[in-house]
């Protein structure tokens, strides 16, 4: 009996010093990993809009993220979400536009997320992934210059992609191989852009 106490206190000890190191390794380690998370965020928006001198975080909280998941499944995109939005600012504090983070669950190794900076014209101004696992060689090379390029300086409504080449803005060349990988992005682009115009019409208020 005195053997099974020992143990079972040698156990709990064990477990709680267990746990309190764990703490101690989450505490230390949490505020470099998140501040790393952030710069990856600031250095992608800057990819993205780099006319800007800085970015205004968007509260995505209700109602401004009930009205922009409305806008979302209303124009087909249930398949994807907007995880953050800031504007896009000069200088002078003058607004150039919107980034937003866009996250789409139509990949191919799963989900996808993005950035993407919108001018206040609708110019998309570029992409840059924050987060893909597509195929290597394949899908992977969705995160290349060469096809995200064929995002920027656009002023369209919305973006289609063709397997047989491009013929006007609005679409682009597909993924040879990939056409998953390209319908995902297309897709987060595109979902991406109902949230900017949502956002002009309601002009960005959070209230």
């Amino acid at each position: 009996m005195k053997t099974i106490v020992k143990n079972t206190l040698s156990l709990t000890a064990f477990t709680l010093v267990m746990g309190i190191l764990l703490g101690v390794v989450h505490y230390v380690t949490a505020e470099p990993i998140r501040l790393q998370e952030q710069k990856k965020v600031e250095e992608a928006y800057r990819n993205v809009f780099p006319e800007a001198d800085h970015f205004e975080d968007l509260e995505m909280e209700a109602p401004l993220a009930d009205r922009l998941n409305e806008a979302l499944t209303e124009s087909g995109h249930s398949q994807e979400r907007i995880d953050a939005a800031a504007q896009a600012l000069d200088k002078e504090n003058q607004f150039l536009g919107y980034v937003l983070t866009v996250t789409t669950a139509q990949g191919y190794g799963g989900d996808i997320q993005l950035t993407m900076g919108v001018a206040a014209d609708g110019t998309t101004e570029g992409i840059a992934f924050l987060s893909i696992e597509e195929t290597a060689g394949l899908g992977m090379r969705a995160d290349t210059e060469e096809f995200r390029s064929q995002f920027s300086g656009k002023q369209v409504d919305s973006f289609a992609y063709s397997k047989t080449g491009a013929s006007g803005d609005n679409e682009i060349d597909a993924l040879s191989g990939a056409t998953v990988t390209t319908n995902a992005v297309t897709s987060a682009v595109n979902a991406g852009l109902t949230a900017f115009q949502t956002l002009q019409e309601e002009g960005g208020e959070t209230e």
